[in-house]
């Protein structure tokens, strides 16, 4: 039997259409990159003495990072999501693929590796909702893009990428992929991992092959110094980023697109854990494309979903599921 479904098209005008149906079953997106376990405490504004028990409220355990963060937020916003990433062979690495998969998550493409644990850290979030983080490397960082896992982010509407700075995401094998999966239709959006100031080289090779490219205010710093928001705009516009949005916490985001600059205000919230806002905004962001809005328009949907997550622990927080 033939399965028909239609596919989100990169346009040229303000906001996204779909076009005619296509053959074949589209996913609505894929992601790739990090996945760590968190391991969540709050409040936590000070350390105990040693051997000193102190009573908390909350403790948690949520998959994270740029790849299974996204994917967790955009499935609970009821989108159908695959990641490419990797975990260890080891309890921690049954935890998260249990909880993406409890979360609807297609995990095929998540490499089960002997060589390193899973990527874990601790977060002890304060009373004020920052979050020093204890984290540990592991086999997240030798996420690859295999022939079948490129397949995969073919077949998607979306292609999430959130790997820069891992070996096997950096090199011009993986940005060729990229490429290729975006000249069948795919939107590409990209986030960053801990970049260094070296990372701005990677990037101008990836940017020319990204729809929508998603720093942090503080990445951008390490990347651009002090240089104000629209002037970083305009810098990866002009290394060939058809879109940029950069993420500014409570001072909200500003993007550009179409030769145009827009801003959203962040909500007014009382925050509990910010760990997880810079993922669940691109996650909003691309779910409100796929929904057929605007560029602004799917800008506040990430700025609503970012803050129904920052008002509870973990991942998720207090974010509402939808059903697709």
């Amino acid at each position: 039997m033939i399965v028909f479904t239609t596919i989100l098209i990169r346009s040229q005008m303000q906001g996204f259409f779909l076009c005619e149906p296509m053959e074949g079953k589209m996913r609505d997106l894929t992601c790739a990159g990090l996945t760590t376990l968190d391991i969540l405490v709050r409040p936590v504004d000070a350390l105990p003495d040693a051997q000193q028990p102190m009573l908390v409220d909350e403790i948690a355990l949520a998959p994270a990072g740029t790849a299974s963060g996204t994917a967790m937020v955009a499935a609970t916003l009821g989108l159908d999501v695959a990641v490419i990433s990797a975990v260890g062979k080891d309890v921690n690495g049954d935890i998260v693929l249990q909880l993406l998969e409890q979360t609807g998550i297609d995990c095929g493409q998540v490499a089960r590796l002997g060589e390193l644990p899973t990527s874990t850290s601790v977060l002890t979030i304060r009373s004020d909702g920052e979050r020093p983080v204890f984290h540990m490397l592991g086999a997240s960082i030798l996420t690859a893009l295999s022939p079948a896992a490129i397949e995969v982010a073919r077949r998607s509407r979306f292609f999430h990428f959130g790997g820069v700075g891992f070996p096997n995401l950096s090199s011009p094998e993986a940005f060729a992929a990229v490429a290729e999966i975006r000249a069948g239709g795919t939107y590409i959006t990209c986030d960053l991992i801990a970049p260094q100031p070296q990372t701005i080289e990677t990037l101008r090779v990836l940017l020319p092959h990204v729809d929508c490219f998603m720093p942090s205010e503080a990445e951008v710093r390490v990347l651009l110094g002090d240089a104000m928001p629209e002037q970083a705009l305009e810098t990866f516009i002009g290394m060939g980023a058809a879109s940029c949005i950069i993420k500014r916490g409570s001072a909200g985001s500003i993007g550009w697109h179409d030769g145009e600059i827009h801003e959203v205000a962040a909500k007014t919230i009382t925050p509990v854990d910010t760990t997880s806002c810079g993922d669940s905004y691109c996650a909003g962001f691309i779910s409100g494309l796929l929904r057929g809005s605007s560029f602004l328009d799917s800008m506040a949907t990430a700025t609503e979903t970012a803050a129904q997550v920052a008002q509870g622990l973990g991942t998720l927080g207090k974010l509402e599921k939808r059903v697709a």
